[in-house]
């Protein structure tokens, strides 16, 4: 029985470093939305904008004649020129960028934060699990489990956030977006919240004591895993 416990602990463990794999590489990186301007003239470079929890990103780009008129700018894989800047209230500089909307600040100093402290949940419960991998130090396997799903919790309240922040932006008439998709940072985020939530939960069930096989049997009177 303890060799079976130990087999789930490791497959729950690896599937827990995926979750945690994908979660930092949302936290990380610009990707979680990606914004499109009306296209009036083609003769002239379109801006196309995608952001992450701390930068914004601009693209100009010379989108291409055709027989039908496109309604916004891109795909964001066309080539043209690349730039970008840390949110103005991550940075003190005069030519940091801000967003059109003022209320933006308030939504990815949100998101941020919170993504921040799930990060703090994620390294808790990957301690914790590490250390209950040595001998009598089981019991660790309880706060762990709590711990990875506290930080899935927090990574699917950062994308709901970022997401109140695009429809936000894109229903506003002070911003030239009219389109809007999320992509693989987004779709990152809400995946690490899947894989943590679901191995933490299962990594508390696994570490819980044996259930009696009788109804006359208690926890105490039940023989120990062997």
């Amino acid at each position: 029985m303890m060799e079976l416990k130990a087999i789930k602990i490791r497959v729950t463990f690896c599937i827990i470093l995926v979750g945690v794999s994908l979660m930092l590489a949302a936290v990380m990186s610009d990707y979680w939305a990606v914004l499109n301007p009306r296209v009036d003239d083609l003769s002239e470079p379109c801006e196309v904008a995608h952001f992450g929890l701390w930068r914004l990103c601009k693209k100009k780009i010379l989108m291409e004649a055709t027989d039908s008129k496109p309604k916004g700018c891109g795909p964001l894989s066309l080539p043209g020129d690349h730039s970008c800047t840390y949110f103005k209230h991550f940075t003190s500089g005069e030519n940091a960028e801000i967003f059109e909307v003022t209320t933006q600040k308030e939504y990815s100093i949100s998101a941020a934060a919170i993504a921040i402290i799930g990060v703090g949940f994620m390294a808790m419960g990957m301690v914790c699990t590490l250390l209950s991998f040595k001998q009598k130090l089981d019991y660790l396997l309880k706060p762990a489990g709590l711990f990875f799903v506290f930080s899935g919790l927090c990574m699917i309240i950062s994308a709901e956030v970022i997401r109140q922040s695009v429809h936000r932006m894109i229903d506003s008439k002070d911003t030239v977006w009219i389109e809007y998709y999320y992509s693989w940072s987004f779709a990152c985020a809400c995946a690490s919240f899947a894989l943590l939530f679901i191995c933490g939960i299962a990594l508390v069930l696994i570490s819980l004591p044996r259930m009696p096989r009788n109804p006359w049997e208690s926890c105490m009177d039940a023989e120990p895993d062997m």
